[in-house]
């Protein structure tokens, strides 16, 4: 028995009927700079506001972006629970308006060579996460790395950020390219969906997806569809630099407003009547086996 077969067994064994599973919601970017934590941050701030339970894990292992901008320093990590036994419990730092958060840590890549023993742990303790949220927001790190496609093949839901810099369009288009690459990227169990951050209105935010989709379609024939955009904002400036998102900061500031729309789309039953929901034992499955 392969261990992408051990992992079904063992998420089949830890399911029950009806058991809810987490929306998993990741984000991500082709370069950094572009805003995609303080998007990860503030869209699980408008879903608390919808009554939604959220926990972000802060993927991006070389930063720790997601803690500075929370300003809490958690105790432990995921690696934590994989190698030093901390329940799914210890590992989570509660932030504000409830959020909770968990550091991914660096030895995610360990865990394809964990035996049945540890991933029947780990898995058993991630189907807990399918019960403590309604919605799981996966934070990765900029780029093309090994590490992020491998996010991004196991999620049924990308949000991409990028901005009207030729330099994060070029980045942005690299990205999609690599994924659709990827030996285990489906087309048709994701969808990618892009926001324009740092724009100065509607105008230039459908004027850079326009750009980006128009290659996109020509070269890669992908399918990816515009969600909306953040527009530059000093208050969400100022918000960053005090560590506060601004969506609690002044949720009256352009940007705060923005987010709002943006999660309201998001949880748009009629817009999202296609999306599938793995839960993030089974995403989690997707990246440990490699299969």
């Amino acid at each position: 028995m392969d261990q992408a077969e051990q992992l079904r067994n063992i998420i089949k064994a830890t399911s029950q009927p009806r058991r809810p599973l987490a929306r998993v919601i990741t984000v991500t970017s082709g370069k950094g700079g572009v805003g995609k934590s303080n998007m990860a941050i503030n869209l699980a701030i408008q879903f608390r506001k919808m009554g939604q339970r959220v926990i972000i894990l802060d993927a991006d292992f070389g930063l720790a972006n997601i803690e500075i901008m929370f300003g809490t320093v958690p105790k432990h990590n995921l690696c934590d629970l994989i190698y030093q036994g901390k329940s799914i419990q210890d590992i989570i730092t509660w932030g504000p308006m409830e959020v909770g958060f968990i550091s991914g840590g660096s030895g995610i890549a360990g865990m394809s060579n964990l035996s049945k023993d540890y991933l029947n742990y780990i898995i058993r303790n991630l189907v807990e996460l399918d019960e403590m949220a309604d919605i799981i927001i996966v934070d990765t790190g900029a780029g093309i790395s090994d590490a992020v496609l491998e996010f991004l093949v196991a999620s049924s839901e990308i949000l991409l950020v990028t901005t009207p810099e030729p330099t994060s369009i070029t980045d942005s288009y690299s990205l999609l390219k690599a994924l659709n690459r990827h030996p285990r990227y489906s087309a048709e169990a994701t969808q990618v969906k892009v926001i324009a951050n740092k724009v100065f209105g509607e105008s230039e935010a459908e004027s850079l997806y326009s750009k980006l989709e128009t290659v996109v379609g020509r070269y890669l024939k992908m399918p990816i569809t515009y969600l909306g955009m953040i527009p530059q904002d000093n208050q969400l400036a100022k918000s960053v630099m005090q560590q506060t998102p601004v969506s609690i900061d002044n949720p009256r500031a352009r940007s705060s407003a923005a987010f709002e729309t943006v999660a309201a789309k998001l949880m748009n039953k009629e817009l999202n009547k296609n999306l599938t929901k793995r839960g993030m034992a089974a995403f989690f499955s997707h990246i440990i086996s490699k299969k």
